[in-house]
């Protein structure tokens, strides 16, 4: 740490160096006065819409900056003023809202050092290379995107060398890959053509122009933001609610998740066959082998009576071995069918597993109970959900290996077992 204190203090002494030794005002103190409190101010109102990154211990602000323009405009001695007084009202902002971190102090130190020299070589590179370019067409703005460019690369440059020193990088490969992961085309375009309208505009003394200018940025990125946090706020729920609702095991949807459905259910009145099915003589399993055996036959039965289903059909672990069903869109004879089918599935099928360092192939069977009925004609989901659970007990009772069911829409059909 002690290093990377050192480096950011050099950047700084080199940049006061280069400000007053080389710098000179070269236009008008009242205007710069004038473009200082602009920028000053726009830029500290900014600040909160920036995206603090961090790599390992070292921690930095991605976010546009105008201090492209404002450098060429003011020069090194201008810019190290700007610099100055808009990273130190930033530090003391975070200071007061005691979000600043430990390094805050020295982090100031080294924004300003890095800034005031990226900056300072874009204003020489500007004045080089702008005779080169004044008669090209749309001259004045490839100059521009050029020098957004290069400063980046040196940001980066400036980057990589914390990190280097600080351990977080090793290797010349991972400073590229952190050049390619942290550079963003858009950005750059949106940099250049920014600062080179204000660059236009601050030469003008086109003061309402500029002020304009910020405001539209600063609406723009605070839609952009506000969108995007809504966007991330939409997946974080989307994941929790998927964790909470997803059987760690298998991957498909738990018992939460199930009575969630069952509620929404029982506003269609449609036709459904719930079945309840489980896994016969699981006990054994487990006895036999090992609880991870164990885990992976479940794995495999719910694969298995996942196959099997459609799209508008749905199967929960509603308990250990035991799983529910509901079967849509089909008849009575089609719903039993393919319980039978799934029955015939699992019973035909193995799956392999590793016990004592050698490789088993279990073989299983199961036992369903199916319940078929129009939605709250007389029964509600949930109540469905029980008679279901009672007609498994008895294809238990029967023998395991067997699918019995009822049809709540024919009150003369008795209990069936096949």
């Amino acid at each position: 740490m002690l290093k990377a204190r050192l480096y950011d203090f050099t950047l700084f002494f080199i940049a006061v160096s280069v400000a007053f030794g080389l710098g000179a005002f070269t236009i008008d103190k009242n205007i710069f006065l004038t473009a200082l409190l602009i920028y000053w101010l726009f830029s500290t109102l900014y600040n909160h819409l920036r995206i603090r990154a961090q790599s390992g211990a070292m921690k930095f602000d991605y976010g546009i900056s105008y201090s492209l323009s404002f450098g060429i405009f003011a020069g090194p001695l201008g810019l190290f003023i700007f610099e100055a007084i808009y990273r130190f009202t930033v530090y003391f902002s975070r200071i007061s809202s005691k979000t600043a971190d430990d390094s805050e102090l020295s982090d100031t130190f080294y924004n300003i050092g890095a800034h005031v020299l990226i900056y300072s070589i874009g204003y020489y590179l500007f004045h080089l290379a702008y005779p080169l370019f004044e008669g090209i067409p749309f001259g004045f703005w490839i100059l521009m995107c050029i020098l957004a460019v290069t400063t980046a690369l040196i940001s980066y440059t400036f980057l990589s060398t914390a990190f280097y020193i600080l351990g977080e990088i090793k290797s010349l490969q991972q400073a590229i890959k952190f050049y390619k992961d942290s550079n963003n085309w858009l950005d750059l375009g949106k940099t250049a053509f920014t600062n080179g309208l204000l660059l236009l505009l601050l030469e003008e003394q086109r003061w309402e122009m500029v002020v304009g200018l910020f405001i539209l940025n600063y609406l723009v990125s605070r839609s952009f933001q506000s969108k995007s946090q809504s966007i991330k706020n939409k997946i974080e729920r989307d994941k929790f609610e998927q964790m909470a609702y997803t059987d760690f095991l298998t991957g498909i949807p738990n018992r939460a998740f199930m009575d969630k459905k069952m509620s929404e259910l029982n506003q269609t009145g449609e036709k459904v066959g719930i079945v309840v099915a489980d896994i016969d003589k699981f006990k054994l399993i487990n006895d036999s082998y090992n609880h991870a055996v164990g885990d992976r036959v479940i794995q495999h039965f719910a694969s298995t009576l996942k196959n099997y289903l459609s799209e508008n059909d749905y199967v929960f672990r509603s308990g250990g071995e035991e799983f529910t069903l509901i079967l849509r869109n089909r008849s009575l004879s089609q719903t039993i069918d393919l319980v039978e089918r799934i029955r015939h599935g699992v019973e035909t099928s193995s799956v392999e597993v590793e016990y004592q360092s050698s490789r088993h192939d279990v073989t299983i069977t199961s036992s369903f109970g199916l319940y078929y009925f129009k939605v709250n004609q007389y029964t509600s989901m949930e109540k469905g959900y029980i008679y279901a659970d009672q007609l498994l007990l008895q294809s238990k009772e029967l023998g395991k290996n067997k699918v019995t069911f009822k049809d709540e829409l024919n009150q003369q059909t008795p209990v069936n077992a096949m």
